[in-house]
């Protein structure tokens, strides 16, 4: 790790004299369309890339190591949802309302204090004595968390030129794919030498580092926007909202759905979303821009992003596949649950430059076309499918996500007017976020449903006593819903590629009669 760090610091240095050459901070406050030369941008790049990295792999070194708290700190699958979903929801419930701050006072100010509370949160985390103090401190480090995911991209469409914004965008595709590439074996590798509490201790040097990189290289912008204030009635509202839905979809599994609270929880989500979109369209400053959305290839590609993400948290439940049915260890676990996120990093990357070049439209598609047989090959894992028919199923659901996430982000990104960038990037990543808060616990909840009913077991006996049979019915069930919920994506892309192929053909026609 200090190796890492020591190359890191390195190359900063050497690329130091050239970024400072140029006065981008002058150049941005006077002309904001004035950017510096790509190659003077890497440490700009570097520094946000690797705030980016610690969020994902923190997402992504929890996932392999639920089997494990479970026994270890001696607890159930409906509560070890929680330490997942209290990051998850903290992060949804803030992202708009940090995203409306980042145009208020400046977004690398909050970038930082973001950063800042993310690194001393997971040094609690690793010293957490119980599960529900673990879950606790993750609700703090979910709040450090969304102040440096909601703004990364928006801080990088600020300062990439748009003729090279693909290639910027790709490139943080790529950065979060090494911390979900890096999450699982690393956290594999941790549990089996160390422990479990140095899966949240290896954010400590990483955080620091990120912190000195930003502080040093990107460049303070003037707040956007001046004299706003914050919706404070709208985010407890979608607070409440999310908390209620995850509260029925947990609980449901032990109590059953057809129970009155879990029917009075899934209730009270459903009219605190009408609520919330009604407060929404009266409130003077709300925290969602809904005229955002009167774009529609904007409305669209979010949805889709939304979807993807939702199915996406279904595999939270392939560690206890991996390790409770194939017996699998945490080491060998980390290292069968890289493979999707690899080949998302190594797609994303040269999916941003044939953005560039080529158009994003026809990519979006192919992505979710690939994701449908992706998910489908996935529910056919048997408990005697060997490691190799297990890659190449997830192979295929690394590289359709791979490809559909960059030029998505684009499209979002793009559509976005300066102003509402901030705004922008916070719906995308409340996009991604909301895709698995609400994903996780449903997907937990459609697994648990198939697996009991094999098993015969009740709630309340736990999922994790259920034979091997079970568990894969479980599997199975999952992700066949997963496949059939991504062919909405794929509608939605198809109907977008259309009308951007009308609208590109109405402007080049009235071009041409003004000319």
């Amino acid at each position: 790790m200090s190796a890492c760090v020591c190359g890191f610091t390195i190359f900063l240095n050497r690329c130091d004299g050239e970024y400072k050459a140029i006065s981008y901070k002058q150049k941005l406050i006077h002309d904001p369309t004035q950017v510096t030369p790509l190659v003077q941008k890497w440490p700009v790049l570097i520094g946000i890339g690797l705030g980016m990295i610690i969020g994902t792999i923190n997402y992504s070194i929890i996932n392999v190591s639920l089997p494990t708290l479970v026994a270890q700190l001696q607890t159930n699958f409906t509560m070890i949802q929680w330490v997942l979903l209290s990051f998850a929801l903290t992060a949804t419930t803030l992202l708009l309302t940090v995203a409306r701050a980042s145009d208020m006072v400046g977004k690398k100010k909050v970038y930082l204090w973001g950063l800042g509370l993310f690194t001393l949160a997971s040094l609690l985390c690793g010293f957490s004595p119980s599960v529900g103090w673990l879950i606790g401190f993750r609700v703090l480090q979910g709040v450090g968390s969304v102040m440096t995911q909601a703004l990364g991209l928006a801080i990088i469409t600020e300062v990439i030129a748009p003729e090279e914004r693909g290639m910027a965008i790709g490139l943080m595709g790529g950065a979060i794919s090494v911390g979900l590439i890096a999450g699982p074996g690393v956290g594999g590798l941790l549990i089996g030498l160390a422990g479990w509490r140095w899966i949240f201790w290896i954010n400590v040097p990483l955080g620091l580092a990120a912190l000195w990189a930003v502080m040093r290289y990107v460049p303070n912008t003037p707040p956007v926007q001046t004299g706003q204030r914050f919706d404070a009635v709208g985010a407890l509202i979608l607070a409440a909202t999310l908390f209620c839905f995850s509260l029925a979809m947990t609980l449901g599994q032990e109590r059953g759905f057809g129970d009155g609270m879990i029917l009075g929880l899934l209730t009270g989500s459903v009219i605190g979303l009408l609520v919330f979109l009604a407060v929404e369209t009266v409130v003077d400053q709300p925290m969602m821009n809904l005229g955002l959305y009167k774009n529609i290839l904007f409305s669209f590609n979010l949805a889709m992003g939304l979807l993807v993400f939702i199915t996406l948290g279904g595999f939270f439940v392939m560690p206890f596949y991996l390790e409770l049915v194939k017996g699998y260890s945490p080491a060998q676990v980390g290292l069968l649950m890289m493979v999707v996120p690899a080949l998302m990093g190594l797609v994303s990357v040269y999916v941003g430059k044939l953005s560039d070049r080529l158009g994003f439209r026809w990519i979006i598609f192919l992505g979710l076309v690939i994701l449908v047989p992706g998910f489908w090959a996935v529910s056919t894992l048997k408990v005697e499918t060997g490691v190799l028919e297990y890659i190449w199923r997830m192979a295929l659901v690394g590289i359709g996500f791979g490809i559909f996430q960059t030029p998505n982000n684009i499209a979002i990104m793009g559509a976005a007017p300066r102003e509402h960038l901030g705004v922008a990037s916070g719906l995308l990543a409340l996009s991604r976020n909301l895709g698995q808060s609400t994903g996780l616990p449903f997907f937990g909840a459609v697994f648990s449903a198939f697996a009991l009913a094999k098993s015969g077991l009740s709630g309340k006996t736990g999922i994790t006593t259920a034979s091997p049979e079970a568990l894969m019915r479980g599997i199975n069930g999952a992700f066949r819903l997963a496949a059939l919920i991504v062919l909405i994506p794929v509608v939605l892309a198809a109907w977008s590629w259309w009308i951007d192929r009308r609208q590109r053909e109405q402007a080049d026609e009235t071009l041409s009669q003004s000319g």
